[in-house]
């Protein structure tokens, strides 16, 4: 198989992976969050605005292959010692750039969300943005808690 070829392999896997990321909105729940009771509170968004959520700092995807992309483009420079010593420049240098790219491909929008709930108190929760969804100031919400997660829906 040409070296390419194997490129392009690698990318789609890769881009298939990363789309593999968790999804922190609002409507997604975890297989062990489904069927658990949730304490439910009700509220007025006062202060909403866009964040970004980071994405994965670590991921194994991007550093693994992007260190083997890079030990196979450091391998076809130079010969003789050279070579080895471009393979593993090569490796480190894809393993830097493949972790970067990871985190960037798993970065997510999302937005601070503070509420004044009904029972007086006060709560802000960032979430991840559902296709594009904002909430508003004043808009009617309600807070679904269930052990340390929470999370805003109308």
């Amino acid at each position: 198989m040409k070296f390419v070829n194997k490129l392009y392999i690698f990318f789609g896997v890769f881009i298939f992976l990363s789309g593999c990321a968790s999804n922190l909105t609002g409507d997604n729940y975890s297989a062990q969050e489904a069927r658990k009771a949730q304490t439910v509170s009700y509220g007025v968004v006062t202060s909403a605005r866009a964040v970004i959520i980071d994405g994965r700092q670590r991921g194994i995807v991007g550093t693994v292959g992007g260190a083997a992309v890079g030990g196979v483009l450091g391998n076809k420079i130079g010969g003789g010692s050279g070579r080895d010593l471009a393979t593993a420049l090569g490796a480190v240098a894809g393993a830097v750039i493949g972790q970067k790219i990871e985190e960037s491909a798993t970065r997510k929008q999302g937005q601070e969300i503070t509420v004044k709930l009904d029972t007086g108190g006060t709560v802000s929760i960032v979430q991840q943005v559902n296709q594009g969804s904002f909430f508003s100031v004043n808009d009617r919400v309600r807070i679904l808690e269930q052990g340390g997660t929470s999370r805003v829906s109308y």
